[in-house]
């Protein structure tokens, strides 16, 4: 598994659960301490990953690509997105913002990463991936032996959004969270398209083998200085649907198809029937806000509906100089 898969399935098809388990991993792993961050300097807006799509009887649906973790002065969004969440009448989301908001999304996490059969976390590495982890928990002062009580992909996720959380990139502060909040201060309702239940069960579905190798990439990318996850979010951040495309989730499609049609193909495929009964006469405008890789490319949902014969076109002032 490349760094730049990692990178993709953790931070962006996968990292709702990450926010959702932010404030419910292990106190002393440290994953919850979110650096603070101070802008030097006013930014302009991040290019929206934002698409139109047109149906019947003025039925309109507004797809949004997500980045779970964000810093501050990735904020405020474009207006193009202040725009869409305006004409919207309800926002959907991966995860009901209720679940994502309740400690019980924590507790089912770490019931499912638990291990139960009286192994340990060092059963299932190499001796080269062990010694790997102890030295990155002796470097971060992170107690190892409270982590090994989990399985290797519960493990790399907390590496992961500890790494995050080191770059001041803070999951209360991704994208979905911020709609969530502004949804509920607006009285719109808001839903779902899967349950956390479902989430979890893809990771904890994972092979022992993608897990090590989740592990291990998560503990290459500490070591490289965390340069793929700050390469990601540039790309997020500039709006560059090509790149996040062709070098990360082809990447995974070809070297990993099985865990590639689980947790990207097979959830667009049963999404699309969702979405489609929200372009259906007197559904008004709904936003949808989910990781942005569920998007892009022949199996991302714009082309799915594209192929239904729905009108779709990407909107952002800046989107022809990126896309």
């Amino acid at each position: 598994m490349s760094r730049r898969l990692l990178r993709g399935l953790g931070a962006l098809l996968l990292a709702s659960l990450l926010a959702g388990a932010a404030f419910a991993l292990p106190a002393t792993s440290g994953a919850g301490v979110v650096a603070a961050t101070t802008p030097s300097a006013a930014k302009a807006p991040p290019v929206p990953l934002l698409w139109k799509v047109s149906g019947r009887d003025g039925a309109t649906l507004y797809l949004l690509g997500s980045f779970h973790l964000l810093h501050p002065d990735d904020y405020p969004v474009a207006p193009e997105v202040d725009a869409a969440f305006a004409r919207a009448s309800r926002v959907v989301f991966e995860l009901p913002a209720e679940q994502v908001q309740s400690p019980a999304l924590g507790e089912q996490m770490l019931q499912a990463a638990t291990r139960t059969d009286g192994s340990t976390l060092r059963d299932d590495l190499s001796a080269e991936q062990w010694a790997a982890l102890q030295a990155y928990a002796t470097r971060q002062g992170l107690p190892l032996a409270a982590l090994s009580g989990y399985k290797p992909w519960f493990v790399g996720l907390t590496v992961s959004l500890t790494e995050m959380s080191r770059q001041g990139l803070d999951p209360s502060l991704g994208l979905d969270q911020h709609f969530m909040r502004a949804a509920q201060a607006a009285g719109k309702p808001t839903s779902g398209l899967e349950t956390a239940s479902e989430q979890i069960a893809l990771l904890d579905g994972m092979t022992l083998q993608e897990q090590q190798q989740m592990l291990a990439e998560a503990l290459d990318d500490a070591r490289d200085g965390n340069r793929q996850s700050s390469e990601l979010h540039a790309a997020w951040r500039s709006g560059d649907a090509r790149r996040m495309w062709s070098e990360m989730a082809l990447e995974m499609r070809r070297d990993y198809p099985a865990l590639y049609k689980n947790i990207n193909v097979a959830r667009n495929d049963r999404w699309v029937p969702k979405l489609v009964q929200f372009l259906q006469p007197g559904q008004g405008t709904t936003l949808v806000v989910v990781g942005t890789l569920h998007l892009l490319g022949e199996d991302g949902v714009v082309e799915k509906l594209r192929a239904k014969g729905y009108v779709v076109e990407r909107v952002c002032e800046a989107c022809r100089k990126v896309d």
